[in-house]
C-alpha cells in the first residue's frame, strides 16, 4: 500500500522549490485546529449542529479574508511562472517531435 501512493507523496517535489517547506508541512491544518480547539474552549456546549457549521464558516472565511488580503502564506506567483515554465517546454518537446 505504501508504494502505491510513493508517486502521489513526492509529487511535491515536482513543484517549485520555493513551494516545497510549505507544502510539505502540515502548520496550516495545525493551526486551523488550534484555531478551533481555542474557540470550542470558549463555547464549551454548542446549541447544534447549524450553530458549529457556522461558527466554523465564520473562522474559515476569516482565514480566508486574512490571507487573501495581506498574508500570503503560499506565493501564486512563483507557481504560475513556473506553471508558464512548464507549458513552454511541453511545447517545445512538441515542437521538437513533429519535425
Amino acid at each position: 500500500m505504501l508504494e502505491e501512493g510513493f508517486e502521489d507523496a513526492k509529487a511535491v517535489l515536482a513543484l517549485p522549490e520555493s513551494l516545497h517547506r510549505k507544502l510539505r508541512t502540515t502548520n496550516s491544518v495545525e493551526r486551523l485546529n488550534e484555531e478551533i480547539r481555542r474557540r470550542e474552549r470558549v463555547i464549551r456546549i454548542f446549541p447544534n449542529r447549524e450553530f458549529t457549521l457556522r461558527l466554523l464558516g465564520a473562522l474559515l472565511m476569516g482565514i480566508d479574508e486574512g490571507w487573501s488580503s495581506h498574508r500570503k502564506y503560499l506565493d501564486m506567483d512563483a507557481y504560475a511562472s513556473w506553471c508558464k515554465e512548464q507549458q513552454e517546454k511541453l511545447r517545445q518537446k512538441a515542437e521538437t517531435w513533429a519535425s
